[in-house]
């Protein structure tokens, strides 16, 4: 989970519109997906159409390009009005089907090589007030060995993609769970804010959240201030009791979940709601086993990656539910709706990144797989922190696994195994191809 306070300051944060030049800092981010909505009842059923910041993606295939390095281009204009001067502005992309980047208004933003995971992206700096140009551009995959075997399920191109802008003084990213206390007499709601202040003076927000029973009961709420530096972000904690937990556990019986509302206020008035639920326990690794309320969890599992749409995935889910399957193991990071209906549904997950490697898996001299070559680290770490990222607030999710049973064994898979133990999350690192050695903490 995110630390419970930090600071990051950095001048190479750009906010705005850029007019020339190449953006400062990366545009690909990792961390939970969510879009901030207008109204509170909007948030609460989900309705986006409402958002006036929010414009659908959806580019048109444009060209197909020739010879030997043919690459796909798909275009997509949309206008962009002076209003957003005053936000950050966020494309996410999903189902693209291929390793491609992103061009918009001719300026590079990012190369995105795992075409599985949803990217986001932040493009304020190549956004420009008036008529806009996104083209994503297929390429030739240049570490194709880590997507082997692997076939993402046939959904419309960049179905779920979308463009969202949020004030420059706002929410950037949140950890939630609802765990047990010490004594396990009631719950603790852990909720860590994110705030991030891409204006250039020192500026104080206030965030807020509410909580709801699984029955509708408004059980605590609070708002508190924070003053966060200019290009520079700070985490506000919020740690309050919840009472009656223990009625409301969360079990694959009984997928009981509270909901919480965040929200930011600014100048008295609520601006940005964010919608979230969560179930009441614990998931964590202990002597050797994975436990939640204290008691080892008995797993009946089954690979599964979702359907093409909401509707098939939940009735597979419950088909399989009904077969005694309680453990969905997908080969790759899922649609944000997957992870919501295994919340709803009660079934576990054992989420894994968008790493398969089989090619040469046995050789563990230095390059003799992909796992272990050192100059592939970086696109392993980005494949793991967005996996994380994605989907580290639910409660389904059970442990993390780093890559398929049969992807090697080496530096990278070693550096990624101690990424996602450096953030304290208490639920297991898994790898089918550790081998016996240190970077898995259990063997399935």
């Amino acid at each position: 989970m995110l630390s419970s306070t930090y600071r990051y300051i950095s001048l190479l944060l750009t906010a705005g519109f850029a007019v020339a030049g190449v953006a400062a800092q990366p545009a690909r981010v990792y961390r939970a997906e969510f879009v901030t909505y207008d109204k509170r009842e909007d948030a609460r059923r989900g309705v986006r159409d409402n958002i006036e910041k929010y414009i659908d993606i959806s580019p048109a295939l444009v060209s197909m390009g020739g010879g030997d390095d043919a690459k796909m281009i798909f275009e997509q204009q949309f206008d962009v009005p002076a209003s957003w001067n005053d936000y950050n502005a966020y494309l996410h992309l999903e189902n693209v089907g291929w390793a491609y980047s992103v061009d918009i208004n001719g300026r590079e933003a990012a190369h995105v090589e795992d075409a599985l995971t949803p990217a986001d992206l932040f493009v304020s700096p190549y956004l420009v007030q008036g008529r806009n140009v996104l083209r994503v551009r297929y390429t030739r995959p240049s570490c194709d060995e880590l997507q082997r075997g692997i076939e993402p399920v046939g959904r419309d191109p960049f179905s779920g993609s979308y463009i969202f802008a949020q004030r420059r003084l706002g929410i950037y990213d949140f950890s939630i769970s609802l765990e047990p206390d010490s004594l396990r007499r009631f719950g603790i709601l852990k909720l860590d804010v994110v705030v991030d202040n891409s204006f250039d003076f020192e500026e104080t927000a206030s965030i807020g959240f509410d909580i709801y029973s699984p029955a509708g009961k408004l059980l605590e709420y609070s708002v508190n201030d924070i003053t966060v530096a200019g290009h520079g972000r700070d985490t506000l904690r919020f740690s309050p009791y919840i009472y009656h937990t223990n009625e409301n556990r969360w079990t694959p019986a009984r997928p009981l979940l509270y909901d919480v509302m965040l929200y930011v206020k600014r100048d008295g008035i609520l601006r940005e709601y964010i919608p979230l639920r969560v179930g009441f326990g614990r998931t964590e690794f202990a002597d050797g086993r994975i436990v939640r309320f204290d008691a080892p969890l008995t797993l009946k599992r089954e690979r599964y990656n979702a359907a093409a749409d909401r509707r098939t995935t939940e009735t597979q889910i419950k088909a399989l539910k009904a077969k005694g399957v309680n453990t969905l193991c997908p080969d790759y990071p899922q649609p944000a709706w997957f992870y919501d209906l295994c919340d709803a549904t009660g079934m576990y997950v054992i989420d894994r990144a968008s790493i398969n490697a089989p090619d040469r898996h046995l050789d563990r001299s230095v390059g003799g797989t992909p796992s272990n070559d050192p100059e592939l680290a970086d696109e392993y770490l980005s494949r793991v922190k967005a996996m994380y990222g994605r989907s580290r607030n639910h409660t389904c999710v059970i442990a993390f696994a780093l890559g398929g049973d049969d992807s090697g064994n080496g530096y990278n898979m070693y550096k990624a195994y101690e990424w996602l133990k450096s953030t304290g999350d208490p639920r297991p690192v898994i790898y089918g191809d550790a081998d016996g050695e240190w970077n898995s903490d259990i063997e399935l």
